[in-house]
């Protein structure tokens, strides 16, 4: 089992955005950071923010920023909303499976699924953030100062 490049960035940019929690943040500087192809990290941020994680300021000075305390974003519903989790066939919307009906691989998925999101439950954002983390991630911001 592995998580689509998909998760793995919206979980990276979560990071990247708690860090960095003193100020908006934007795409750009977060795809040069990891050096992730600008437009596909769009799209992950797009699903961060109808996912209710992340909230998008428009406009001149916007960006991004967390949607909740990294201590109340739980890593279980991002991973559930940004994943699709079908593991095999019989668990989507197209199943033609022909022993579907008598097969108990379903229900042995199912269980380890539960097993993985229980455990993915019982971590946060925060537990995500450490010194090491931000001291790679950190962009200090310089005010202006303007002289009189």
């Amino acid at each position: 089992m592995y998580l689509t490049q998909h998760t793995d960035y919206g979980l990276r940019v979560l990071i990247y955005t708690a860090i960095n929690d003193d100020a908006l943040v934007n795409i750009s500087t977060i795809a040069v950071t990891y050096g992730i192809s600008k437009s596909h990290l769009m799209k992950v941020v797009t699903a961060l923010v109808k996912g209710g994680f992340l909230h998008s300021v428009r406009g001149k000075g916007g960006g991004l920023r967390l949607a909740a305390p990294p201590d109340r974003i739980n890593i279980g519903s991002v991973v559930r909303h940004l994943e699709p989790m079908q593991l095999v066939e019989c668990m989507g919307e197209n199943n033609e499976c022909l022993i579907t009906p008598s097969c108990r691989l379903t229900g042995i998925l199912g269980g380890a699924m539960k097993s993985f999101f229980t455990y993915l439950d019982g971590f946060t954002l925060q537990d995500l953030l450490n010194k090491p983390t931000y001291d790679l991630l950190y962009e200090p911001r310089i005010p202006i100062v303007t002289q009189h």
